[in-house]
């Protein structure tokens, strides 16, 4: 059990500097995964900034995950549940305009000027960090964002996970780690005594400490 995602994210960072695990630059999705990520990032001397990607939700149950939308444009899609639920390609590709500009929103909001790109990550290690993983659509879609702009290398770190979701995930990232992957998981917030919610505000302040 973690006190809140600050203590989660200590934890994490002590693991991968156990690991010897070294890093260009660290990436939080927005917005729980910034608390845990500032950690992170100033344990391994990287960069934070963000990758950022939204959840495509199944009709008449948007907290179901058909897939993600990242901010580039590129979807991720769990064809499988689409196919057995029978989702219609017209809303797969209503939801997945509409979700990839609310990702671009989203990214121009946590940037200084706006801005929607990526940092430049030709070559670069980079390790992505969020709060825990449940479907995993979102650190797909934001995994690949990241082998489209050259990445070199790719961890994915969260305290807790899905086991069988992280399994899913072995083939996005080249390395994956976690503090827990426990059998019985339910949902991430089960993990932690204080998960309330980020606000936008309080997630861009973790960023800030980046420059002083």
């Amino acid at each position: 059990m973690f006190d809140d995602r600050t203590d989660a994210g200590r934890r994490l960072a002590d693991l991968l500097e156990e690991r010897g695990l070294e890093a260009d630059l660290v990436l939080g999705i927005p917005r729980g995964a910034l608390p845990v990520a500032r950690p992170v990032a100033d344990a391994l001397g990287a960069d934070l900034d963000v990758v950022v990607a939204q959840k495509i939700g199944a009709p008449g149950n948007p907290e179901l995950a058909i897939g993600a939308a990242a901010s580039d444009g590129s979807v991720w899609l769990n064809e499988a549940l689409v196919e057995r639920l029978g989702v219609p390609d017209s809303h797969v590709e209503r939801e997945r305009e509409r979700e990839a500009e609310r990702a671009r929103e989203k990214a121009a909001a946590y940037r200084p000027g706006g801005r929607t790109d990526l940092p430049e990550l030709t070559g670069e290690r980079v390790v992505v960090v969020d709060d825990g993983v449940a479907t995993g659509a979102t650190a797909i879609a934001c995994l690949r964002q990241l082998r489209e702009n050259g990445a070199a290398r790719v961890i994915l770190a969260v305290p807790v996970g899905s086991p069988d979701s992280l399994e899913r995930l072995e083939d996005e990232a080249d390395e994956i780690v976690a503090l827990r992957t426990p059998a019985d998981f339910r949902a991430v917030g089960q993990y932690y005594r204080d998960f309330g919610q980020v606000s936008d505000d309080e997630a861009i302040e973790y960023l800030d400490l980046e420059s002083g």
